[in-house]
C-alpha cells in the first residue's frame, strides 16, 4: 500500500513532532510545513495546537497566506483534523483571556470548562487525564464512515484542556466525554472537518488507530477504516 502524504502545519504551536511521529506509526508520510503553497496542494492535513486559544490563532495569522490556504484547503473536501487547540480554533470564537475570532469553519464558540460539577460541586479545571467517549444522543449511526469508525464507547484517551467547543448545530457534535458530569465536546465534525479535543498522539494504540483511520480517509470526507 503506497503511503499517504499527511501535511501538519506547523505555525510555531503544538507538539508539531509529537504528531508526526504518531502518523509515522499510524503508516502515514509526515511533512511539517507552513507554506500555503504546500498547504494547498496537500492530500490530508492536520492543523495542532497547544497552549491558549488567542496565542494559537494568533501564531497562525502572523503568517502570511497561511489562514487563506487552511480556509482553501478546508473547502476542498480533503480530509482534514484539528487537533486539541486546533480543533478549538476551527470555532467562530474562543473566549480564553478575552475572544478572539477563529478559522470559523464550524459555526459556535470555545468556552470554559465550568467550574463546579453537575451537582454544583467545586471540580479541578484544567481537565487532565484519560476520559471515555460517548457517542451523542443525535448519532443514530453512531461513527461509521467518521474517524472514529474503530473506536468504541467507553474507548478512553488523553485529554487536557481547560476550554471546551460547543458547536451552534448539536449534529457537529461528534463525541462527548464528562468531566464532573459536564459534558464536553470530545470530539466534531463538519462535512471533511474533524476535530479531536483529545490527543490522539499522547493516546497510545487506540489514538493510533484513530490517526490510521485519518490516514487511510477516502475522499469528499469519507473513512475507510485501518
Amino acid at each position: 500500500m503506497t503511503q499517504a502524504d499527511i501535511t501538519i502545519v506547523d505555525y510555531g504551536v503544538g507538539n508539531v513532532l509529537s504528531v508526526a511521529r504518531a502518523v509515522t506509526q499510524a503508516g502515514g508520510r509526515p511533512n511539517l510545513s507552513s507554506d500555503p503553497a504546500e498547504i494547498a496542494r496537500a492530500e490530508r492535513l492536520i492543523l495542532p495546537g497547544v497552549g491558549a486559544f488567542g496565542d494559537c490563532i494568533q501564531a497562525l495569522r502572523a503568517r502570511p497566506g497561511l489562514e487563506q490556504a487552511i480556509r482553501d484547503f478546508a473547502a476542498s473536501d480533503r480530509p482534514m483534523l484539528g487537533i486539541c487547540v486546533g480543533m478549538q480554533v476551527l470555532f467562530d470564537v474562543g473566549e480564553e483571556f478575552g475572544e478572539h475570532r477563529g478559522l470559523g469553519l464550524i459555526p459556535g464558540r470555545v468556552r470554559a470548562i465550568p467550574a463546579t460539577t453537575a451537582e454544583g460541586q467545586p471540580q479541578k479545571v484544567p481537565h487532565i487525564g484519560w476520559s471515555p467517549l460517548s457517542i451523542p444522543d443525535h448519532r443514530s449511526q453512531g461513527w461509521a464512515d467518521t474517524i472514529l469508525a474503530e473506536i468504541h464507547p467507553g474507548d478512553s484517551f488523553y485529554f487536557v484542556h481547560s476550554f471546551t467547543a460547543w458547536p451552534d448545530d448539536p449534529t457537529h457534535r461528534l463525541a462527548d466525554t464528562f468531566h464532573g458530569g459536564q459534558r464536553i465536546a470530545a470530539a466534531v465534525v463538519r462535512g471533511n472537518i474533524t476535530g479531536t479535543q483529545f490527543h490522539p498522539e499522547k493516546s497510545g494504540r487506540l489514538g493510533l488507530q484513530i490517526l490510521s483511520t485519518f490516514v487511510n480517509a477516502g475522499g469528499e470526507g469519507t473513512f475507510r477504516p485501518f
